[in-house]
């Protein structure tokens, strides 16, 4: 491997541009940062004062640069596609938890609309430190070339970068030692970064690094959904990195800085003393839920099929944290209080070619415990935490794999596929050592690899078309919607939940909303009103999130002793009041309220569901989900829980089982709840203002603020 300073000897400048620095005002620079990597053009745009007014920052600010640089026809590979990162005006404070975040928007290789992704790390909260509040990235370039944005000297350079490997826990650690003066200086490095499988596949996904000053070493975070790092490496990007000479007390320049600091103790009060008997983030992370979920029945098991399994134990949140290292304060922001980023130092790697190597493993967190592990009816930590690993390093969304390798293997399993035909890999659920081959594979592009990089949606059609096995099976059992794979939930017996994936603007991940315990645990929402209050809520909710740079978990994994006692302890009243009165105190804005906050939310959101339509999508149909969501497609689900689903035709529907056979029961329960999704689908396009046909209503935008011309153009003939 080549040293750091014969990488830097390879560089070959194609472009450097000096700017004007000035501090933060409020939150905000008012500066985009635009750099084409075609024709390596670099300069400044002003953020127009309608785009700072509707779209506030984050995901809003990346959604309304792309709207405007693309095409209804655009395709994710033309260089006129966009990778836009922005964070918020409250990204980058350092006196609450949970505001490190940015946002990545581009027209996604796998749905063919956009596609956001909220991610941790460094880089957000450092590129507004050195002078943007967003970065707009266009064009292909010919070589691989790394993007470096210099907040010390104010500098932006594009270089043409011939040597460095691809792998993020290599390159990203390279670059921070390339860029910074000393040990002390890595702090002060943010680095964006994919890996070999981005340049092989429709799900590359992006890492984001932060340096870890307790182990010295740089750590990652991901952006992982839709293929974001596909779009980087068909863009022939190796990396994005931001320096900034430091963080200190008030860089965003806020109003008020004691009210901030106000709700940040109270706040690290509650995990101080409350987070060791809710959530356990601190020693577990996000993989304490991985036993509460197979309790609740609603943990992934052989491809969703079943959502508990008597080999849970072995999977158990306390073995995850037999691994993690203890002590260590985890937090992949400055100043975060959660410390959830749980890391396995040290571990021995097996398999690949890192085998035999003692690397750092950032999780896994509950979303990859299961897509690396339940999902493919796996139950070994150490199969999880080696594969965690290498889809990091390579650049794969663990989601999506999962759920891919979940389908893939129930297709095995069911003739779809044989030896031949995955080139001789076993595919059953639980073949571990096969799983982990196709991963290398994978990484490669060589093989069955390369055909199981093309996602669910494409894995469907393919297997369709040659005539493999019965199309609505296969439909059945692919959870995909949008092209998008489904996220580590079982929704079946949640019908709020169902509309909280497959209702998604950009697909079936639970950022928008997780009403599964709100909904079948604790029966909060009984009635179709109900769900589309929650719905239109939960998600316009966790969408301004998106836009102000936070990080969802602070708001409700740890909550206010008397949360329980308030009028909607789901929506934890209090630390909602903690968010109005830091923007409040950010921005100076004082008529700001958490009314204002959700009307900030639904402008964004319903501006999304029209680009969706801009570009043929975002209509009823295309909110359809696989049935496998919905309920049970074969009779081994629905004999694993026969009592329930006999129990559910006879008291709801009034109908008596007894005599009746499976695959009568069956087309029973599938009728209803299909029906049931529908009958959803009509409430909540209602409480959001939307037609039967999913559309918004002009008026619904003129209440909102957002009957622009570009839009009314786009819906005014689908009012009907």
């Amino acid at each position: 491997m080549a040293t750091i300073e014969e990488m830097k000897a390879a560089h070959k400048i194609k472009n450097s541009w000096n700017y004007t620095w000035k501090a933060l005002d409020k939150g905000y620079t008012d500066k985009i940062l635009y750099i084409n990597v075609g024709t390596s053009e670099i300069k400044e745009k002003p953020v127009p004062a309608e785009m700072k007014k509707k779209f506030i920052g984050g995901k809003g600010y990346g959604l309304r640069l792309l709207w405007d640089a693309t095409t209804p026809t655009t395709q994710w590979d033309d260089p006129e596609n966009e990778i836009n990162i922005s964070s918020g005006p409250i990204g980058g404070i350092t006196q609450y938890s949970g505001t490190g975040k940015s946002i990545v928007v581009t027209i996604s290789p796998q749905t063919n609309i956009p596609i956001d992704s909220n991610v941790g790390g460094f880089f957000g909260p450092f590129l507004k430190f050195s002078g943007f509040d967003a970065i707009e990235i266009q064009g292909k370039a010919e070589k691989d070339v790394i993007l470096y944005i210099d907040g010390v000297t104010h500098k932006v350079e594009i270089y043409e970068a011939p040597i460095e490997p691809l792998d993020s826990h290599i390159l990203a650690a390279n670059l921070t030692e390339m860029f910074a003066n000393d040990d002390k200086d890595k702090r002060n490095i943010g680095v964006i970064s994919t890996g070999d499988a981005a340049d092989h596949s429709l799900i590359g996904m992006l890492n984001f690094s932060f340096y870890d000053p307790r182990r010295k070493e740089v750590r990652l975070k991901q952006a992982g959904r839709g293929g974001i790092g596909t779009v980087l490496r068909n863009k022939k990007i190796k990396a994005v990195v931001v320096k900034i000479p430091g963080v200190k007390g008030n860089l965003n320049n806020v109003v008020d800085l004691a009210a901030i600091q106000e709700r940040g103790k109270r706040f690290n009060r509650e995990m101080r003393e409350l987070d060791d008997s809710q959530a356990e983030m601190k020693s577990k992370g996000t993989v304490h839920l991985t036993n509460v979920m197979n309790d609740y029945d609603i943990l992934p098991i052989n491809n969703f099929k079943f959502g508990t399994s008597e080999d849970a134990h072995k999977i158990h949140s306390d073995i995850y944290k037999s691994f993690f290292t203890q002590g260590v304060p985890d937090g992949c922001w400055i100043g975060c209080n959660m410390s959830c980023t749980k890391g396995v130092d040290n571990y021995l790697l097996r398999s690949g070619p890192y085998g035999g190597s003692r690397v750092l493993v950032d999780g896994p967190e509950y979303e990859s415990a299961s897509s690396l592990g339940s999902i493919m009816g796996i139950f070994n930590p150490d199969f999880t935490i080696e594969s965690n690993f290498y889809c990091d390093t390579y650049g794969i969304c663990t989601i999506s794999w999962g759920t891919i390798m979940g389908f893939l293997m129930e297709c095995y399993e069911n003739g779809i596929l044989n030896e031949e035909r995955t080139g001789g890999l076993k595919l059953n659920f639980g073949n571990a050592d096969h799983a982990m081959d196709l991963l290398h594979l994978l990484a490669k592009g060589e093989g069955f690899g390369k055909i199981a990089g093309l996602g669910v949606r494409r894995l469907k059609d393919l297997f369709i078309e040659n005539a493999w096995g019965d199309p609505q099976f296969i439909n059945d059992i692919g959870m995909e919607n949008k092209g998008l794979e489904y996220s580590q939930y079982v929704s079946k017996e949640s019908l709020a939940q169902q509309g909280g994936y497959a209702m998604t603007n950009k697909g079936p991940q639970h950022d928008e909303a997780w009403l599964i315990f709100m909904d079948m645990v604790n029966n909060q929402i009984p009635t179709f009103e109900n769900k589309a209050e929650a719905l239109h809520y939960f998600p316009m909710f966790r969408t301004w999130f998106g836009l102000q740079g936070l990080c969802k978990l602070p708001w409700n994994d740890v909550e206010p002793e008397s949360n329980g006692e308030t009028d909607e302890p789901a929506k934890v009243p209090e630390h909602v009041d903690n968010y109005v009165t830091i923007y409040r105190a950010v921005t100076g804005d004082m008529s700001f309220d958490k009314h204002e906050m959700i009307r900030q939310s639904e402008r964004v959101y319903n501006f999304q569901r029209i680009f969706n339509i801009r570009r043929g999508f975002g209509l009823r149909k295309h909110d359809a989900q696989p049935y496998r969501a919905a309920g049970p497609v074969t009779q081994e689900e629905y004999l694993s829980r026969e009592e329930r689903y006999d129990g559910q035709i006879k008291d709801i529907l009034e109908i008596d089982p007894v005599g009746k056979s499976i695959e009568e029961k069956m087309e029973i329960t599938r009728k209803y709840r299909l029906d049931q999704y529908e009958k959803l689908l009509d409430a909540v396009y209602s409480r959001r203002g939307w037609t039967k046909n999913g559309v918004p209503k002009m008026e619904h935008l003129k209440n909102l603020g957002m009957d622009l011309p570009e839009l009314i153009d786009i819906i005014k003939d689908l009012q009907d």
